[in-house]
């Protein structure tokens, strides 16, 4: 029997974790993360520690150090042990979870960790089990809770800490100290110009503004659109001009109808006003032509004038598409006169139908002849377009 050389066995990489959300080893130590190491852990504990005695974050790191002995001492030669210490931001959210994320697939990159024993200082650290957990299997959680006695020191010890982290932190000063220092401030000059018994009124709606803004969250909407203003990107060119005719071709198209509407309404105010559904039903004819004949030009034009903005991105894209563009470009343009001959019978019924079939005819003669345009200039110009085979099939196909 051939005994299994140690090298043969496949080991198990664990990696002892500890996790501060809220990023007080950067804060307070200025120690950037992640820290991988056990002499780096140790280091930073001591030295977040020193900045702050009372920081649970340093005990959790300490504990972490002292699983990570403990599972050394163990020598089990089927496992290999690292030590390392994440963070997230002091701003909490999606901001510190994100962080966290980034840190450990940093951490993965550099020890593909097999496991993880996760190392927490309460429970709001322990919210990010599920972030670790979705990356990593996590064998074990570690919750160290800093022991406090009941007496009346211990008390004002824990408030005398809440009140500084509301001091310190942003996420609680700006709404705690804030909101109040302005109403201070509004109350004092007031006193100054002898109007104090206002102030209650003044409360109320600088109160009623603050709970409104953070409510609706209208300041993290202010934040995003700043942020979105700054690192706007204008599209390329080509898109910008098929945007900005299909905007003027709707205009045109919108101020045609509105031209239509008011030659059918001039037509009713002229003549006499119908009083029942068979009048209108009478001379609706006579309505639609009126429309038609005052809102053609404007309609034909904003609707050219949105296929020409596409047919000049694809131009300079080099896109098959121009091709079929341009024909129906120049079919949309000489509808105006069918629409024209259409208008003029049914406003005058009796001017017979020639100047419509013929328009219709011309029309269709148009549409053939553009057909076969396109296939000149595109077997010509061939090497002038960028194809796809989905493109060139459906070329064909149409």
């Amino acid at each position: 029997m051939v005994k299994e050389e140690p090298e043969d066995i496949e080991q198990k990489r664990i990696v002892v974790l500890c996790v501060d959300r809220d990023g007080d080893i950067g804060a307070k130590a200025e120690v950037k993360t992640p820290v991988v190491g056990r002499k780096e852990n140790l280091d930073a504990a001591v030295k977040l520690a020193l900045s702050d005695p009372e920081e649970p974050d340093a005990n959790a790191m300490f504990e972490a150090v002292r699983i990570y002995d403990r599972l050394k001492e163990e020598n089990d030669p089927k496992e290999t042990f690292e030590i390392a210490t994440i963070s997230g931001s002091e701003l909490g959210g999606v901001g510190a979870d994100r962080k966290i994320v980034a840190e450990l697939g940093e951490l993965l990159s550099s020890f593909p960790a097999s496991e993880v024993i996760l190392v927490v200082d309460g429970y709001s650290d322990e919210a990010v089990l599920p972030l670790v957990q979705s990356r990593v299997p996590v064998s074990s959680v570690s919750r160290i809770v800093v022991k406090h006695s009941e007496s009346i020191e211990e008390t004002a010890a824990l408030f005398s800490r809440y009140l500084r982290m509301i001091v310190d932190n942003p996420r609680y000063s700006r709404f705690i100290l804030g909101v109040p220092g302005i109403l201070v401030l509004i109350a004092g000059i007031l006193w100054i110009f002898n109007v104090l018994s206002i102030f209650w009124m003044v409360f109320t709606f600088v109160l009623s503004i603050v709970l409104v803004i953070k409510g609706f969250g209208a300041d993290r909407a202010v934040k995003n659109f700043y942020k979105w203003t700054k690192e706007y990107s204008p599209p390329p060119l080509r898109v910008q001009i098929s945007n900005f005719s299909l905007v003027a071709g709707a205009l045109c198209i919108t101020l045609s109808a509105y031209l239509g509407w008011t030659a059918a309404a001039a037509y009713v105010a002229i003549g006499q006003t119908p009083v029942d559904f068979a009048g209108w039903v009478s001379i609706l004819p006579q309505l639609t032509g009126y429309f038609i004949k005052d809102s053609m030009t404007l309609m034909v034009a904003g609707i050219c004038v949105a296929l020409l903005g596409r047919a000049i991105r694809w131009y300079l894209e080099r896109d098959t598409r121009l091709l079929r563009n341009a024909a129906l470009i120049v079919t949309v343009g000489w509808s105006r006169q069918i629409l024209d001959a259409t208008s003029d019978l049914l406003i005058r019924p009796d001017s017979g139908y020639e100047k419509l079939i013929f328009t219709v005819i011309v029309g269709i003669m148009i549409g053939i002849a553009s057909v076969l345009v396109i296939f000149v200039v595109h077997r010509s110009s061939r090497e002038f377009f960028r194809e796809t085979a989905e493109q060139v099939e459906e070329f064909g196909e149409s």
